[in-house]
């Protein structure tokens, strides 16, 4: 199993105070012979509709060498799982983790913008000092 991300504990109890259920830490996926681990799998009953939502999250933290050969990274990562949960919990919605000051350096840029309109990437900006989510990207 890959190590856990820094802010692992962070996401994880802001999904809590959000209302989410964390049924999977991590989330298990094989296709093929390949295992692959997103970092948190998690549940929440959507009282109005009677309807339970699934996600998966994979955290990032962005401390790497640099922020656009971590995006690069990330975004790798992000297809990879998307398309392996398509088939295997299709019902399940992929978004990526990652702290505010690095949505604000990456996605408040034009690059970031590009990334967020054609609406393929899905985020979730915390702040993991107060372990709480600032923001859906879309929203939930």
């Amino acid at each position: 199993m890959p190590r856990r991300d820094a802010y692992h504990t962070a996401v994880k109890q802001a999904l809590i105070k959000d209302g989410w259920t964390i049924t999977d830490d991590p989330l298990h996926l094989k296709w093929g012979r390949k295992d692959m681990y997103i970092d948190l799998g998690a549940s929440q009953l959507l009282a109005a509709q009677r309807k339970e939502c699934k996600i998966a999250v994979e955290v990032k933290t962005f401390t790497g060498r640099s922020e656009l050969d971590d995006l690069e990274k990330a975004l790798g990562q992000y297809v990879l799982y998307f398309d392996v949960l398509v088939e295997l919990e299709p019902e399940r919605m992929l978004y990526l983790a990652l702290p505010t000051w690095a949505y604000e350096s990456l996605f408040e840029e034009p690059l970031g913008q590009l990334l967020l309109k054609n609406q393929r990437l899905r985020l979730i900006v915390f702040d993991p000092e107060q372990e709480a989510i600032e923001q859906w990207l879309p929203t939930i």
